[in-house]
């Protein structure tokens, strides 16, 4: 048996009646009014992508997964442009005076055509000397969470999941996104500093991709649970290893060539839709455990 999500910020009820009968699925259960529904089916529709696309056009998010084991125990996620809404780097960058030239290789890198630790650490360098305080600025002026964050991580603890942030970037701001959000544990790179200025070095060994897929491989047997039980979130082509084997790996507003690689993608809504993906309705939504 299948699960069908559709979420959207204006969800039509004849669109997803016309979809259901089309397919011959079961009843439909609205998650919020006209915001999230889904219904189940026997299997996954040939014309499956084929709808998805039609959908896309018209902002709509569609995914099919399995309908057993949808409550997830734990929760991966990745932090920038995941959890909060910018890239780190590239907000220190701006601090610094190359804003441009790091966007750029960000973009590249986390479109899978750069080496991620190559860029990192081309990309580090070019924050030497740049005071170690501007960090916290960063943190307190540019830094934003994506909507749905702690609604999201409250709702997961609140129903016993284990929450893990994983991040490419900086402990600087990994700690606070996860005081402020509710993680368990983070795990990032560390700039370096001297006398509080960066050097333009990072610790070593750099966390990327497979140091994503180590920490769901440690944190799941620490835990004693499988792969299947963790639902993964992340953007950019370092995360694709983490993505791949959860047992629900969803590409939120990812990279096109990260998209196509993964079976769940959320482009239109907010991480909010990773709870209806697991089947919470908006009435079972638990508030933000910040504050």
């Amino acid at each position: 048996m299948y699960i069908a999500t559709l979420i959207a910020k204006t969800l039509d009820p004849a669109a997803v009646e016309a979809l259901r009968n089309a397919w011959g699925g079961g009843t439909v259960t609205w998650l919020a009014p006209d915001h999230a529904a889904e219904f189940p089916l026997s299997e996954v529709p040939g014309n499956f992508r084929d709808i998805w696309s039609d959908l896309q056009a018209i902002q709509i998010d569609l995914n099919i997964q399995p309908a057993e084991g949808r409550k997830k125990k734990m929760l991966l996620a990745d932090m920038d442009s995941t959890m909060i809404q910018q890239e780190c780097i590239d907000e220190l960058a701006e601090e610094a005076g190359v804003g441009e030239r790091v966007k750029d290789i960000t973009a590249r890198a986390m479109n899978g055509e750069l080496d991620f630790e190559g860029a990192l650490t081309e990309r580090v360098g070019l924050l030497k000397g740049l005071p170690e305080a501007v960090i916290q600025q960063v943190i307190d002026t540019r830094i934003t969470l994506m909507p749905g964050g702690p609604e999201l991580l409250a709702t997961m603890k609140a129903n016993g999941a284990y929450c893990a942030l994983v991040s490419g970037g900086f402990t600087a701001f990994t700690a606070k996104i996860a005081e402020t959000l509710g993680f368990d544990e983070n795990r990032a790179n560390t700039l370096i500093a001297e006398g509080g200025t960066l050097t333009g070095g990072v610790g070593r060994p750099i966390l990327g991709r497979e140091a994503k897929v180590q920490a769901l491989e440690e944190i799941t047997a620490r835990l004693g649970i499988t792969e299947g039980e963790v639902i993964a979130v992340g953007d950019g082509a370092n995360d694709l290893g983490m993505l791949t084997r959860a047992g629900a790996g969803v590409a939120l507003h990812a990279k096109p060539t990260v998209a196509a690689q993964c079976e769940i993608r959320v482009n239109h809504g907010d991480l909010s839709a990773l709870l209806y993906l697991q089947g919470y309705t908006k009435a079972e939504f638990v508030g933000s455990l910040a504050g």
